[in-house]
C-alpha cells in the first residue's frame, strides 16, 4: 500500500553562528577514537542550512605542469598516461616537483583533490630507480589504505614494485606473509602496524620513506602517541610528507619535529561544503526519523545515499529496517570483517545499492562517485565531521545535497528559521 507523506519542504536562508564545538578524543579504536560527547544543546544548527554555490565563471586551474613534463621515468609516465592523466590538479602541481627532489612536504588541500596521487607517483619513481627504497604510507582506516594500494597497483604496473596492505579486520597469516616479502610499499592503519612491529614481524628501522595521509584525521582519532612512536621507528635520513584537509596545531608541532626544512603546499580552494545544497529536517522525535527517511528515499532524485548513524549497533538496524522495508542497503562500521566492508562499499559505488548505511569511518578519504545525497540521521559530534560526512557528495564539480535531523529542542542557542519538516505517526 502506498504511505502517503504529509511532508512538508523547508526553505532556509543560510545562517552563520556561533562556533559549533565538541570535546578532542581521549583515545582510539576500531572506527575512531573514543571522544567526548557534544552537548545537543549547544549546536547551532544555522550552519547546516545553506545553499550550493554554483560557479559557472571562474577561471579554471591553469597548471605550471602536465604530467609528461614531471621529471620521472618513462615506464610510470606510461602509466599514468593509460589512466587517462594528463594535467595535475593544483595539490598535485605543486607537490610532485618538490617530492621528486626529495623534499619534505606538508601538503594541504581539501579532501577530494588528488593528494594520494600527489605523494604516491614520487615515490614509485623513486623506489624504481633505486634499489633499497622503502616506503611506509600510515593512514586512519582501512578504507583508505585499501583505496591507496589500488591507486598503487595501477601506477606500478610492469615496474616489479611490491606493497603490503597492513590493516584490521583480517587475518593475521596473510598480511605478514605480505610484509615477510619485504615489499617496497607497506600501506596500513596504526593499530595494526604496531600489532606486527610488537610480533617481530615489521621492522621499520630499514624505511627510508613515510607518508601520513589524512594527517588531521589521524589526530581525531587519537593516533597521535602512535604516529610519534612510528616515525621514531624510521631510519633518520628519510624523506617524510605530511598530506592533510587542515592544520591543527598538533600536527604543526608534530612536522616542527619529524620534518627537515620542508616545504609547505597549500591549495587555496573553496570550502568542501561550497557546492552542497544544505539543510536540516526537524522531527518531534526520534521515532519519527525512519518514517521521513523512508518517504524521501521514494522520491527518485535520492538515487546514491549515504546515511551517517553515531554507533555500529545503530548503523546495522538501520539498515536492517531499510532492507526489511524493501530498500537496498548495506551497512559499514568497524565491527564489520573487512570482506564485509570492501563487499559492501564496491556495491555501494557500483551502484548495485542505493543506500549505505555507515559510521564515520566512511566520513573521510573514500572517493566513491555520484552520492546525490548525505544524510546525518544522527548528529556529528563536531562541525569539522559534518563537513567531512557532508563531502562525500558534491564531489569534484558536481552539486550535492546534505539533510541533518534535528529533534526539536536540539540547537535552541541558535535555531535558524525553519518549520518541521515530515509528519505523524498514523
Amino acid at each position: 500500500m502506498q504511505r502517503k507523506s504529509m511532508e512538508r519542504r523547508l526553505i532556509s536562508k543560510a545562517g552563520s553562528g556561533r562556533p559549533y564545538g565538541a570535546g578532542r578524543p581521549a583515545g582510539r579504536g576500531g572506527g575512531g577514537g573514543r571522544r567526548k560527547q557534544v552537548d545537543p544543546r549547544l549546536l547551532d544548527i544555522t550552519r547546516f542550512v545553506k545553499k550550493a554555490i554554483v560557479t559557472t565563471d571562474s577561471e579554471p586551474f591553469d597548471p605550471k605542469h602536465r604530467f609528461a613534463d614531471f621529471k620521472m621515468h618513462d615506464s610510470l609516465k606510461r602509466n599514468v598516461y593509460t589512466k587517462g592523466y594528463v594535467n595535475p590538479t593544483p595539490i598535485q602541481d605543486g607537490a610532485i616537483p618538490y617530492a621528486l627532489e626529495g623534499r619534505d612536504i606538508i601538503g594541504i588541500a581539501n579532501t577530494g583533490t588528488g593528494k594520494t596521487v600527489a605523494f604516491l607517483l614520487p615515490l614509485i619513481d623513486k623506489a624504481f630507480r633505486k634499489r633499497g627504497e622503502r616506503t611506509l604510507i600510515v593512514t586512519p582506516t582501512r578504507e583508505l589504505a585499501l583505496q591507496i594500494e589500488s591507486e598503487f597497483r595501477d601506477f606500478s604496473r610492469g615496474l616489479g614494485l611490491r606493497s603490503a596492505i597492513v590493516i584490521g579486520g583480517t587475518g593475521f597469516p596473510r598480511q605478514i606473509a605480505a610484509v615477510s616479502k619485504n615489499p617496497e610499499f607497506v600501506i596500513g592503519t596504526p593499530g595494526r602496524l604496531k600489532d606486527l612491529i610488537s610480533r617481530r614481524v615489521l621492522d621499520l628501522s630499514s624505511f627510508n620513506n613515510v607518508v601520513l595521509d589524512e594527517a588531521d584525521r589521524m589526530l581525531d582519532m587519537g593516533f597521535v602517541k602512535d604516529i610519534k612512536e612510528l616515525l621514531g621507528m624510521l631510519k633518520e635520513e628519510r624523506q617524510t610528507l605530511f598530506f592533510s584537509a587542515t592544520m591543527p596545531k598538533e600536527i604543526g608541532d608534530l612536522a616542527q619535529k619529524f620534518l627537515k626544512n620542508p616545504i609547505t603546499v597549500e591549495v587555496k580552494s573553496r570550502a568542501t561544503s561550497e557546492n552542497v545544497e544544505q539543510n536540516v529536517i526537524t522531527v518531534k522525535n526520534s521515532d519519527q526519523k525512519l518514517d521521513i527517511l523512508h518517504d524521501l528515499l521514494l522520491k527518485p532524485d535520492f538515487k546514491k545515499v549515504l546515511i551517517f548513524r553515531k554507533t555500529k549497533r545503530s548503523v546495522e538496524s538501520l539498515s536492517a529496517a531499510l532492507v526489511k522495508n524493501g530498500f537496498r542497503s548495506d551497512s559499514i562500521h568497524g565491527d564489520k570483517s573487512q570482506s564485509q566492508r570492501e563487499r559492501a562499499l564496491r556495491r555501494f559505488s557500483q551502484d548495485e545499492l542505493q543506500i549505505l548505511v555507515a559510521t564515520d569511518v566512511a566520513a573521510r578519504g573514500l572517493d566513491i562517485p555520484d552520492v546525490s545525497h548525505v544524510i546525518n540521521y544522527d548528529l556529528p559530534e563536531n562541525y569539522e565531521d559534518y563537513i567531512h560526512r557532508i563531502g562525500r557528495t558534491g564531489r569534484g564539480t558536481k552539486t550535492g545535497n546534505a539533510l541533518t535531523f534535528i529533534e526539536e529542542g536540539l540547537g535552541a542557542v541558535a535555531r535558524p528559521n525553519v518549520r518541521s519538516f515530515g509528519r505523524g505517526r498514523r
